[in-house]
């Protein structure tokens, strides 16, 4: 078995459970920058442990934490004594006090604040109204910070704090147009973008315009990179891999995002990388089909390459 390292943000769509799949099909010397236009949680990233990388997203809230981390501001030790303060005050109120919280957060941007609301809020979601204000619901879990958990957080800080130590790191806030101007070709590129129509907000909303512009950008970078993004599922196929990711290597498995509230609303979907040279596994032959075909389903027929 191999340990993943999972980072302290929570957000939907991490890739913990694909890290060991998405590090197989890399290909990089690591005398390069590793660049990430959208670094959601960052767990691709803090577990391939590059010597020198730029961290980029456009939710502040987000690099604002790992700034903290990167910089000593926020520390296990720091980490340890809020969660343990605010980990009881949940436990003795309830709801009321979750939301007292997240009303703080959205008027002071506390990063702390956003390490408690991204472990106490319904199931680990990230989400902001057109505000810029947090507004997921509570988990309805008082006792959510107890010892072991908390200790678990501080763990997780604590190695990517360290991480940092040896590393040579930047976590920006930017727009994923302007990260690419920083790639030069003994770079290596990792964008997990948010998917089409799924699981998008305030900060990550996605559309056409924006995969299109993904593209153009991708089809002229100078440096190998790997685009995370999503085949088909039970109901339908996206119609972006056609229209423009089919141009280049293409690898998929089978992966289960858990987001839905009740076990049976959490729906397998096919993971794809996409990659702009040859992967060390070609024509990988571990996926295992869960998808069958029905009469309402518009890739029925579609077999899997």
């Amino acid at each position: 078995m191999v340990r993943i390292a999972v980072p302290p943000i929570k957000c939907q769509g991490i890739k913990t459970k694909l890290v060991p799949w998405i590090k197989k099909q890399m290909s990089w010397n690591g005398k390069g920058k590793w660049i990430e236009p959208f670094l959601g949680s960052g767990v691709v990233g803090f577990n391939v442990r590059p010597k020198k990388a730029i961290f980029c997203d456009n939710n502040p809230h987000i690099i604002r934490f790992y700034q903290g981390v990167n910089s000593g501001e926020i520390t296990p030790a720091v980490v340890r004594g809020f969660l343990k303060e605010e980990g009881a005050l949940l436990s003795e109120r309830g709801g009321d006090y979750y939301y007292k919280v997240r009303k703080r957060f959205n008027k002071t941007r506390n990063p702390l604040d956003f390490l408690f609301l991204s472990r106490a809020c319904f199931n680990g979601l990230i989400r902001f109204n057109s505000k810029g204000e947090f507004n997921v619901p509570f988990n309805h879990k008082p006792g959510r910070f107890s010892k072991s958990y908390v200790t678990k957080v501080v763990n997780q800080v604590r190695s990517v704090r360290r991480l940092c130590q040896v590393s040579e790191y930047k976590f920006v806030c930017q727009d994923f147009r302007e990260t690419f101007s920083l790639v030069e070709e003994s770079d290596f590129v990792y964008c997990d973008p948010p998917y089409m129509g799924r699981h998008t907000d305030y900060f990550n909303t996605w559309g056409e315009s924006e995969e299109v512009e993904l593209f153009r950008l991708l089809s002229e970078c100078k440096a190998r990179f790997i685009l995370s993004t999503w085949h088909s599922n039970e109901y339908r196929r996206n119609q972006y891999i056609d229209r423009f990711w089919d141009s280049f290597h293409i690898v998929t498995r089978d992966h289960f995002y858990h987001v839905g509230a009740r076990e049976k609303n959490r729906k397998p979907m096919l993971e794809a990388l996409v990659m702009n040279y040859t992967p060390p596994i070609e024509k990988k032959k571990d996926v295992e089909r869960y998808f069958q075909p029905r009469l309402l389903d518009p890739c029925a027929g579609y077999t899997t390459p």
